[in-house]
């Protein structure tokens, strides 16, 4: 039995896993590993080939995808252990977006995160668990957005013809000139409460979004803590003077943006919301949010 399992989604990066497939396995095999690649067919397939492999012993389970191939292979794993005792997961970013490896300090180049499969150390990393209403529960990485980061990852899917931190860009800039909706919202962080219309919700275990926003900035995968960015009502046009500040990670200064720590989270809001999870849509009309970090869950190669 291969000792590896390395799962691809070859629609992954717009269709970067199938062409890139042949040369990830090339890079694999000249350090000598013993893997077995396998390819997703369809949405939560990746989920259940990380939940076989661990099951079957593998000690490593690589995710050749973006963060939401990612986000499928952690929900396997954590079905299979419970705890950070079973594969260490590996990356191999060709997404879109690819925040998660990046907030893990992952390398973005094909050659050095196959070399990290097969020398790099591991390190054991925090994982966030949410369930909201009608959806079901799932494990998350790197966060969850709730409000205006949601339409934009819808808004993003519809972008077809531009690649990387572009998509998000246009997306927002679109997002702006068609959705506005601040309703009346309950954010509750451990023994304290935040009430106020807001216009987005950010629970975050990594720091980015979008491939290049910089949700909470500073915030660590392993200190056993989410860091929430909560963005209060504002006019359009102060919207788009947000866009740089969360560019640049310069946001948190603003009076508008309240930023805090916990481990569980409960959000509430008067009227239905959109939310993403590791930048995959999670529900478009849930009301009730409830999350919560599982400290040292995920054993990670970097």
């Amino acid at each position: 039995m291969s000792a590896i399992t390395v799962i691809l989604n070859p629609i992954a990066g717009r269709g970067a896993g199938a062409r890139l497939s042949s040369q990830i396995a090339g890079h694999l095999r000249r350090h000598g590993l013993d893997f077995e690649l396998v390819s997703t067919q369809a949405p939560g397939h990746a989920t259940y080939l990380a939940d076989q492999a661990a099951r079957q012993g593998r000690g490593r389970v690589v995710a050749v995808g973006g963060d939401g191939t990612v986000n499928e292979v952690i929900n396997g794993l954590i079905q299979a252990n419970g705890r950070a005792n079973g594969p260490a997961l590996g990356i191999v970013p060709i997404g879109t977006g690819n925040d998660f490896a990046f907030g893990a300090g992952l390398p973005m180049d094909l050659a050095a995160a196959c070399q990290v499969i097969a020398c790099g150390q591991e390190r054991i990393v925090d994982v966030g668990h949410i369930q909201a209403d009608n959806e079901p529960p799932r494990y998350f990485g790197n966060g969850v957005g709730i409000g205006f980061d949601a339409i934009v990852n819808i808004e993003s899917r519809k972008l077809k013809r531009l690649r990387g931190f572009l998509v998000y860009l246009v997306a927002v800039l679109k997002t702006l000139a068609v959705y506005y909706h601040a309703p009346r919202t309950t954010v509750r962080v451990d023994d304290r409460e935040i009430t106020q219309p807001s216009l987005m919700v950010s629970i975050m275990n990594g720091y980015r979004f979008g491939g290049g926003f910089y949700m909470t900035p500073g915030s660590r995968m392993d200190d056993g803590l989410f860091d929430l960015c909560v963005a209060g009502k504002v006019g359009r046009l102060r919207m788009l003077g947000f866009v740089p500040q969360f560019m640049r990670g310069t946001h948190t200064r603003d009076v508008h943006i309240t930023m805090t720590q916990g481990r569980r989270v409960q959000v509430i809001s008067d009227s239905p919301w959109a939310s993403h999870v590791d930048g995959e849509i999670y529900g478009l009309g849930a009301r009730r949010f409830e999350m919560e970090i599982l400290p040292q869950r995920l054993r990670l190669l970097c």
